[in-house]
């Protein structure tokens, strides 16, 4: 029955729309909930008629909503960057945290922070970027050494261990710069507090065109998750769109790097949560994965602020805590259908 209902177009327009509705609620909740709690009217004041002399509107428009999107943007870029990495590698387990993506950028970083002392927002991300694309070329390399060339297992062991070397790194330049530890180690943790619009701003003309990419190369996705050869035989110049859908992959997971740091699990989990309700066609994984992935980062910050108050978890910690089961559920049911 429920297959029968995602195949329609209505069910899948309906679920689309149900869940911008619900991320428009996380919008709120995340601007109302937190050590205090803020009325509706305070939130809507404080964006459409902002008062300096009210407290709670203060607390609105400088802290809690460039927070709120934020979060939205972020959650929203990371899960179509994971749904187009698991088409390209037909891997259920890969997304830009596990493949070293989210680790290269910020290795990049840290070594520009506390090694070459930029501190520009324009430069760093330019900086994440690099990282990124580092990762995903090391990857692909390393994942395509050998007689049967690039296999998902491979794939997965050679994020692994650039995973491992890029967090080494990173530790080792932080390790011998002490004030450098101090001013990444919060920010390492992936984090959204404490982000102005202004960080948002910096970087969402990428997050937009990578997102406008995404849904652009989405048809041409269902054609390569066939199979190379059958791709190829359809036409498809696979090695073109290969190389258009990492370069978007590295602009939605280098700008999310950023500004929030490397928050993991959501490429992974998000897309999986999808495709029962979208199929196999991307199309629709990929304004599904967006939603999914805005409203996900949304609950999982707005349930950091109160697992340990008056303290707050960084959101990098709740998608840890929410993806590692996933990820285990995942293995688990991928390693019974085989």
């Amino acid at each position: 029955m429920m297959e029968r209902l995602s195949a329609s177009p209505l069910f899948k327009t309906v679920g689309l729309a149900l869940g911008l509705v619900l991320v428009a609620a996380g919008l709120f909740a995340s601007m109302a909930f937190g050590l205090s709690t803020i009325g509706l009217s305070d939130i809507y004041r404080a964006a459409t008629k902002y008062d300096a002399a009210s407290n709670a509107q203060i607390i609105v428009h400088t802290a809690r909503m460039p927070r709120a999107f934020t979060a939205a943007a972020i959650g929203a870029c990371l899960a179509v960057a994971g749904a187009l990495i698991q088409g390209l590698t037909r891997n259920p387990l890969a997304d830009p945290s596990l493949l070293g993506i989210n680790y290269g950028a910020s290795c990049l970083i840290v070594f520009a922070v506390t090694r070459l002392s930029i501190s520009s927002l324009p430069a760093l991300t330019a900086v994440s970027f690099a990282g990124a694309a580092i990762a995903a070329i090391a990857v692909y390399m390393l994942g395509a050494i050998g007689r049967d060339g690039l296999t998902p297992l491979k794939i997965i062991l050679a994020g692994a261990a650039l995973s491992a070397l890029f967090s080494s790194f990173t530790q080792g330049m932080l390790v011998l710069n002490e004030q450098g530890l101090s001013e990444m180690m919060f920010w390492l943790t992936g984090s959204v507090a404490g982000r102005s619009l202004e960080m948002l701003q910096a970087v969402l003309p990428v997050m937009a065109a990578g997102m406008i990419g995404a849904l652009w190369i989405a048809r041409h996705m269902n054609v390569l998750t066939m199979g190379e050869h059958t791709a190829q035989g359809l036409g498809q110049r696979t090695a073109l769109i290969k190389i258009f859908a990492g370069i978007i992959v590295v602009a939605l997971a280098g700008s999310s790097v950023a500004v929030a740091g490397p928050v993991g699990f959501i490429g992974l989990i998000v897309p999986t949560l999808v495709r029962p309700f979208t199929g196999s066609d991307y199309r629709w994984i990929v304004p599904y994965s967006a939603v999914a992935g805005a409203l996900l980062l949304l609950s999982a910050d707005i349930a950091g602020r109160f697992l340990i108050r008056p303290e707050e978890l960084p959101v990098g910690i709740m998608t840890a805590i929410i993806g590692t089961p996933a990820f285990i559920a995942i293995a688990r049911k991928g390693l019974a259908q085989k």
